[in-house]
């Protein structure tokens, strides 16, 4: 099975799909929120094989996120918007693949879809908009007293992600 996560079973009024695309793993986090109190449902990453082509892969994420929404049945999903550096616009373009693939997935279920900036999702977790992998790691770790951090990095940036979107005072 190409998902790997850790779950628990329980259900809020609002509930959060955060998402860190790319085409080899791909995080995904559930988070409820009850009383405004994030609790962890469900983390983890979609693992997709690089020695298969992109439409393989494609296809392979598509059905992996379909089960995941069907599952969880979020009531919102938040992404990261596509970021684009000058020095790696190949990177860029093969996460937009990824992303149109969950858009895709979101509009086919009807699930609102909330798109974050990544510098946003780490500044409103860190206080600083340029935080590495492992501080975000350290505060997912904090925020949710985890025994360590999340590992690999992709399941503490969706997680952060979901975070920074439950704390919009309006849902999507």
């Amino acid at each position: 099975m190409p998902r790997s996560s850790s779950k628990s079973v329980a259900r809020s009024p609002r509930r959060i799909l955060g998402l860190d695309p790319g085409l080899q793993l791909t995080g995904y986090g559930v988070i409820d929120l009850d009383r405004n109190n994030p609790t962890i449902v469900d983390a983890g990453v979609i693992r997709l094989n690089p020695k298969t082509s992109i439409a393989d892969r494609l296809v392979e994420l598509e059905h992996e996120l379909s089960e995941l929404i069907s599952e969880h049945e979020p009531t919102e999903i938040a992404v990261e918007q596509l970021y684009s550096h000058y020095k790696h616009p190949r990177t860029a373009i093969l996460m937009g693949h990824a992303r149109g693939v969950i858009l895709l997935c979101a509009a086919r279920s009807k699930v609102p879809i909330a798109e974050l900036a990544a510098n946003r999702v780490k500044q409103s977790l860190t206080g600083h908009g340029h935080a590495s992998k492992p501080q975000m790691q350290r505060a997912i770790q904090s925020v949710f007293k985890l025994p360590e951090p999340p590992n690999p990095p992709d399941i503490a940036d969706a997680l952060a992600i979901a975070l920074c979107q439950s704390r919009e005072v309006r849902p999507v």
